[in-house]
């Protein structure tokens, strides 16, 4: 049987590349999304690592359409879909297109929806600074006043004028 290697993929989050430490390239590819240099201001240390990075290889896609669909669906059904920023849903759907039989998609970063989002996909991540996650989280808004929950991202509550706050409904282990 010929079990050929998958090639190593690393999709890097806005905080691999501000955290200035090393990614270990061997045997490795790096690339970003469009969104994620926006973020990035230009002139300054960070805007620096981010083309020392694509000097080194650093290449930046743009995730389909469908792949952007899925994720933003699974955010809404984990709760993370205000949590995540344009940017956050364009790495996670470039590592869901970039996922297959030949290449292995790992994203990079410390953002613990992205991280919540990848586990649900079965998508492969690594932190840069901070420990990653070990549960799984599905968020909720309740109300501060009445107490009704929201699966819908609403900051005032159309019962009692009252704030919505986030709060966990559920939490799962990962292995």
């Amino acid at each position: 049987m010929n079990s050929k290697k998958k090639s190593k993929i690393f999709i890097l989050d806005t905080s691999a590349i501000l955290s200035g430490k090393p990614i270990n390239l061997d045997d490795a590819k790096m690339v970003t999304t469009p969104s994620i240099s926006k973020e990035l201001k230009p002139g300054g240390r960070d805007y620096q690592s981010f083309n020392i990075l694509i000097e080194r290889g650093l290449s930046i896609y743009t995730p389909s359409k469908e792949s952007i669909d899925k994720v933003k669906n699974i955010s809404i059904e984990t709760g993370d879909s205000y949590r995540l920023s344009k940017a956050d849903i364009e790495i996670i759907a470039l590592a869901l297109d970039i996922k297959n039989d030949e290449n292995e998609a790992i994203i990079l970063t410390d953002d613990y929806s992205i991280q919540n989002v990848a586990h649900v996909l079965n998508l492969k991540f690594e932190t840069i600074s901070q420990s990653g996650i070990t549960k799984r989280f599905k968020w909720i808004g309740r109300c501060r006043g009445c107490g009704k929950k929201f699966k819908e991202n609403i900051k005032i509550c159309p019962i009692c004028g009252a704030e919505i706050r986030t709060v966990i409904s559920s939490k799962k282990d990962i292995e």
